[in-house]
């Protein structure tokens, strides 16, 4: 009889724990909702300290610049069926949500060339970088006798120092830096190369070389061309710098199934040798590419990757395809120039005819998303010789024959009202929004654009990782002037354009067809918005580059 009392209560205590765990599988609906209640008010409050502290963070003043408002992002991905293929790559490059741009910047990791990279001069060469968190940098520089980079000349390793210094007061989105070199070596990789080094160094660096009847000539030794600690210094003779890394910016491409590419912005090269030593850069070179997180496939990706200053790589051949301009090219991304320009291109070729079309949109931001202006322009070109200087390039004349300008912002538009009569417009005309030809004024005082107006150019064409067609035009001077005779004609590219359409398109509506609409006024503090019109002033008219360089 004790027995069974004493296993009752046990029986009732097994009950109650199967209605427990049925009420935890989801049979007791109310108490599995209240279970949740004390998780949601912690992930709240977990999440109101984390905005807390980053915009604690952000609010650092050495990485605070003045911005102006944007316009409201439309960031959808749905592309309608009949969209252009130009209209929808220009979309593509307003889509902010895809490119995203920390500052400070994170640059450690290797990063590499994609491509054969030209210079002016030209130089031909591929770059392999390393940044460690210790501040120490490497950087590997190949240069090569031939505009494929397949018979190398010899390599530079540079070693040094890195220290971020703030947001870049002047291009937006940038990063400034300083840099101490610790050691630069050089590696010959030909008998050419050591006659032409030879011949730089001259006697500045009496002894870097062994007389040509002196002793052997060993390749692949490391000579020292800069040492803290033997107190030489022979970089001035060779026009090098590394002041290319004065300027930074990190972009991260955002790609479907979560693929990303990572690109690493540095700072121009002055097209003028003489001031390569002496130039503040304000724009950026072709950007290298994160060696974990590239384009696919990529063969160069690899191959330097792999190199080191004694075994530089060879890249594999690959035959350009024949120079046609046929059809519409396009930006592939937000170009930026010196001066603190930021502009898409787009340009129509008409073969049969010898003419040509473009409309270049001038932005505030590094992101291409708030218009200034629009400059939309034609004329006529002619065909020249392969270019002897330039491996690979052909020579071309422009002429600028027609012009037209839209102002695109309330700063931009009052500026352009106030041009005297007969110097850019109709004078007091000018409204956001509204196009006005300048042809019969000779063109626009204001924005330097002179016409008719000849230039100098150099084109190639290559293929993308994709074999889409990329043209490459000549990059505009570092100073701002115009290569209006042949003695200035480019001996270096511009960001390539893309091949959106073929010769049988459609000629390019009237406006500019990737022109945003209007945008909202922008306070005086903004860097678009100024207090007082913009002090502009361009050399010549730029056939095509950007029209105008921003005067400090």
């Amino acid at each position: 009889m004790v027995a069974a009392q004493t296993q009752k209560p046990g029986r009732e205590k097994e009950q109650e724990r199967r209605v427990r765990r049925r009420r935890g599988l989801g049979f007791g609906k109310g108490a599995a909702a209240m279970a949740w209640v004390p998780r949601a008010h912690l992930a709240g409050a977990l999440w109101v300290l984390w905005t807390w502290a980053a915009l604690s963070v952000a609010g650092r003043k050495l990485w605070d610049v003045p911005t102006a408002p944007q316009a409201p992002r439309n960031t959808t991905t749905t592309k309608l069926l009949w969209e252009p293929q130009c209209l929808s790559q220009l979309r593509h490059l307003q889509d902010g949500a895809r490119i995203t741009a920390l500052i400070p910047p994170r640059l450690e990791g290797n990063w590499v060339s994609t491509r054969c990279e030209v210079r002016p001069g030209p130089e031909f060469l591929t770059r392999f970088y390393t940044f460690y968190p210790s501040r120490l940098f490497k950087a590997l520089q190949f240069y090569y006798e031939d505009a494929g980079c397949r018979t190398p000349a010899y390599s530079l390793v540079i070693r040094g120092r890195l220290r971020l210094r703030q947001a870049s007061w002047i291009t937006r989105g940038a990063t400034e830096a300083e840099h101490h070199l610790l050691k630069v070596g050089i590696v010959l990789h030909s008998a050419r190369a050591r006659r032409q080094l030879a011949g730089r160094l001259g006697s500045s660096c009496p002894g870097m070389l062994p007389p040509a009847g002196g002793r052997p000539w060993a390749p692949g030794r490391v000579l020292e061309l800069r040492s803290a600690r033997a107190g030489r210094d022979c970089l001035e003779a060779l026009g090098f710098s590394m002041l290319e890394l004065g300027l930074l910016r990190v972009e991260t491409r955002h790609h479907a199934h979560g693929r990303l590419v990572q690109e690493l912005f540095l700072g121009d090269i002055h097209t003028e040798w003489a001031q390569r030593t002496h130039h503040r850069p304000t724009g950026y070179q072709q950007p290298l590419q994160n060696a974990m997180h590239h384009v696919h496939p990529c063969p160069v990706c690899g191959a330097v990757y792999r190199s080191s200053e004694h075994r530089p790589p060879v890249l594999p051949p690959r035959p350009p395809p024949p120079l046609a301009l046929g059809g519409q090219w396009v930006s592939r991304e937000c170009e930026v120039r010196p001066a603190v320009l930021f502009l898409t291109r787009f340009f129509t070729f008409h073969e049969d005819r010898r003419a040509w079309e473009g409309s270049y949109q001038h932005y505030s931001d590094p992101a291409c998303r708030q218009p200034t202006f629009t400059v939309r322009a034609a004329g006529h070109y002619a065909r020249g010789a392969p270019s002897g200087l330039v491996q690979g390039a052909t020579e071309f004349v422009f002429k600028v024959t027609r012009a037209s300008v839209t102002a695109l912002d309330p700063a931009m538009a009052r500026a352009l009202s106030s041009s005297p009569e007969g110097a850019c417009g109709r004078a007091g005309g000018w409204g956001v929004g509204v196009e006005q030809d300048v042809t019969h004024t000779g063109g626009c005082a204001l924005l330097g654009i002179r016409l008719p107006h000849k230039e100098y150019e150099l084109f190639k064409t290559e293929l993308d990782h994709r074999q889409r067609p990329l043209l490459f035009i000549g990059e505009r001077p570092t100073d701002g002037s115009s290569p209006d005779r042949p003695s200035k004609r480019p001996t270096s590219y511009q960001a390539p354009l893309i091949q959106c359409a073929g010769p049988q398109a459609a000629p390019p509506p009237r406006h500019s067809p990737h022109r945003a609409p209007p945008p909202p006024p922008v306070p005086a503090s903004g860097a678009a918005g100024l207090r007082r019109p913009p002090a502009l002033a361009c050399s010549a008219v730029l056939v095509l580059a950007s029209w105008c360089v921003q005067t400090r």
